[in-house]
């Protein structure tokens, strides 16, 4: 059977028009914003309170009060998102990733070690002061360190999305059903110490 052209180039216009309509981001709207049901709406609906007495002076462990989608229904179609991030000393945020946002993180209190890794493997790391600002790009691998022993720090994120989405490293990796060998050739290291950083995040 001879094969013209045309049945040739299906295929490829077929790929780039996927390619094209394929979005890593939150799709825009075509209203002024989206509701449950219109005819309910009040300015209540787009004020959210659950960021208020957010403050423990004394965390015992690192916490994240978010506002997003999810907590907010007014932030679903806005691309945008916070969230309030509390450190305990010598406090750490695991290395982690957000699929579908950047991330913009201002230091309100204390100070905090900070940094992502891109996709040649370069590490990008900053001590931040309070005031200080630091952006990791959308889907890199990040992480945030209270290397301070005797003091909390508080740190707000904004997100390019209502949904950032969030992929912790070592929960990925060690508490999903991996299996056991595989994990422990790829970090070079034996079942045994696999087994144990899996009981140590709860597998």
């Amino acid at each position: 059977m001879a094969i013209n052209s045309s049945m040739l180039l299906l295929p490829i216009v077929l790929i780039l028009a996927i390619s094209t309509t394929t979005q890593a981001y939150d799709p825009d709207i075509l209203t002024d914003f989206i509701t449950p049901n219109a005819s309910a709406v009040d300015a209540s609906f787009f004020t959210y309170t659950g960021l208020s007495g957010f403050y423990n002076p004394n965390p015992k462990n690192f916490t994240v009060i978010k506002a997003s989608m999810a907590e907010f229904p007014a932030l679903n179609g806005q691309s945008v998102s916070y969230a309030v991030l509390q450190f305990p000393p010598a406090g750490v945020n695991p290395p982690h990733t957000h699929p579908r946002a950047a991330e913009l993180l201002v230091v309100m209190l204390g100070t905090l070690e900070v940094g992502f890794v891109d996709t040649t493997n370069v590490l990008y790391n900053q001590t931040l002061q309070v005031g200080d600002m630091f952006v990791f790009p959308k889907g890199l691998v990040h992480f945030q360190y209270n290397r301070n022993h005797n003091q909390s720090a508080i740190a707000i994120s904004a997100f390019g999305s209502a949904n950032a989405g969030l992929l912790s490293v070592p929960k990925s990796v060690f508490t999903t059903g991996i299996d056991d060998n595989v994990l422990a050739m790829s970090f070079k290291t034996d079942v045994p110490t696999v087994q144990k950083i899996e009981l140590g995040l709860g597998k």
